[in-house]
Order: structure tokens, then C-alpha cells, then sequence
């Protein structure tokens, strides 16, 4: 096989042919183009921010939620802890309510009331439901009604059982009878 030579002759004329060209300034409808390209570049960063502040939306409302039903769930033990003390409770109030000439018994029964109180107030329990308050159906269960000319329309004559109240959600319902 033979080589081919190249005609270095055709290059020089080529040389000779190419003509310099003045450099002119650019018609008004070219700055139109590079606006395309940067138009593009901005609707893909508009989506692309969107994108971003729609995920940081997402997980700003994943940890409140998550936040929320912790909180939730501590408030809801605490309501499970104390329905089952309120067994206890009933019981020392009755205990407290015997009579008996026992004094050091009536004494003891005494502090262990006093001392379940005060854990059952630590842990944001408020009992209520006395003799006098007025009526609430949202906090009260009356199981019986009275006409007494003596206590006014819609009051607590009697108390069957202490009511207990977390915040705002209602353990127990206090049983009652209602005068008038």
C-alpha cells in the first residue's frame, strides 16, 4: 500500500483565501437569545425551590406531629397511671369516712390519703367535685336529684365520688346528686 502524500500546495492557497473580518457589533435581536437560556435556568430554579420549600413544609409539620403525639401519649400514660389509683383513692375515702376509736389507725389512713393526694397533684391531677359547687354536666354525673329549698337551682347536694381532671381532659366524671 502506498502512501498518500499530502499536497501541502492546497493549504497555502486556502491561507490565501481566508480574509480577516472586521468584528460588528451585534443586532439588537441577539441579546433575545441568551434571555432564553436564563429563563429556562429560572423556571428550573423556581421548580427547584418550590421542590425544597415543599419537603421543609413536610417536615416541619412530620416534627410537630411527632411532637403532638408525644406529648399525647406521656398525657395519655399519665390518664392510664391514674385510673388505676383511683381504686385506692375511693378506698381510703371510705376508710376515712368509717368512724372508728382507733386513733393511730385513722391517723395512718389520714397520711397515706394526704400522701397519695400530693403524688396525684404532682402529676397534674386536679380533684373535684364537692358538696356547694355548682353543677356542670361537662364535669359531673348526677345519679340523683333533690328538692331542697335550702341550696340554690343546680347545686351539688351530696358527692358519691371525687371527679379527676388532667388539663383538659376529664379521668373520671364526678358522681353527684343535684338539688333543685
Amino acid at each position: 500500500m502506498a502512501k498518500k502524500e499530502k499536497n501541502p500546495q492546497p493549504a497555502q492557497e486556502e491561507k490565501e483565501s481566508v480574509t480577516p473580518v472586521e468584528e460588528t457589533p451585534a443586532p439588537e435581536e441577539t441579546p433575545a437569545e441568551p434571555e432564553a437560556p436564563q429563563t429556562d435556568w429560572q423556571k428550573k430554579y423556581e421548580q427547584e425551590h418550590d421542590a425544597y420549600l415543599r419537603v421543609y413544609a413536610d417536615y416541619d409539620n412530620y416534627r410537630k406531629r411527632t411532637t403532638r403525639e408525644k406529648e399525647q401519649s406521656y398525657t395519655n400514660g399519665k390518664s392510664d397511671a391514674v385510673a388505676k389509683l383511683r381504686p385506692v383513692y375511693d378506698n381510703l375515702e371510705r376508710a376515712l369516712n368509717q368512724p372508728t376509736e382507733d386513733a393511730a389507725y385513722k391517723k395512718g389512713v389520714e397520711m397515706t390519703m394526704n400522701e397519695l393526694v400530693k403524688i396525684l397533684t404532682g402529676l397534674g391531677v386536679e380533684i373535684f367535685g364537692a358538696v356547694g359547687e355548682t353543677f356542670d354536666p361537662n364535669l359531673h354525673n348526677a345519679v340523683m336529684h333533690i328538692e331542697d329549698e335550702n341550696l340554690g337551682e343546680n347545686v351539688i347536694a351530696q358527692v358519691f365520688q371525687k371527679g379527676f381532671r388532667m388539663g383538659e381532659k376529664t379521668v373520671r366524671f364526678a358522681m353527684v346528686q343535684v338539688a333543685n
